[in-house]
């Protein structure tokens, strides 16, 4: 994809830094003008994969880093968050909405990310995550 505008932060793996990822989302709305309903599913999208990637791909080592980008091109967003973890596979994950995961206190990131973005992309054994967002009528 080539850009029209991009921006890349990195942050030290601890879970109190997800405001900084927040910020960054904030930064982007008011930007592009997003609107407020698209704004909330890019909201917890991100938030979610950063939260797995501290949480579960770097184990919230503060000394491994997360990076957390985004580019913009006419009307197509997409964050790109990557973590310095082990990878896991993201063809296997377990069913959130299965009746023995229901009561479970994880295991819902990927699939809120898949619900709230238009395409969800991993590669690099599942340490990168690309979430693409339509932006259409702002």
């Amino acid at each position: 994809m080539t850009t029209s505008s991009d921006r890349k932060i990195s942050i030290a793996s601890k879970p109190e830094n997800i405001n900084l990822v927040e910020r960054l989302v904030d930064e982007v709305k008011d930007i592009y003008n997003i609107r407020e309903d698209a704004y909330g599913n890019i909201l917890v999208a991100v938030s979610e994969a950063v939260n797995n990637a501290i949480c579960h791909g770097n184990k919230a080592n503060p000394l491994k880093n997360v990076d957390i980008g985004y580019i913009w091109k006419e009307d197509l967003l997409a964050f790109v968050i990557s973590d310095e973890g082990e990878g896991f596979d993201h063809y296997n994950i377990p069913d959130p909405t299965a009746p023995e995961n229901i009561e479970k206190p994880t295991g819902r990131g990927v699939f809120l990310m898949k619900q709230l973005s238009d395409n969800v992309i991993f590669s690099d054994n599942g340490r990168t995550v690309e979430l693409y967002f339509k932006i259409s009528g702002n």
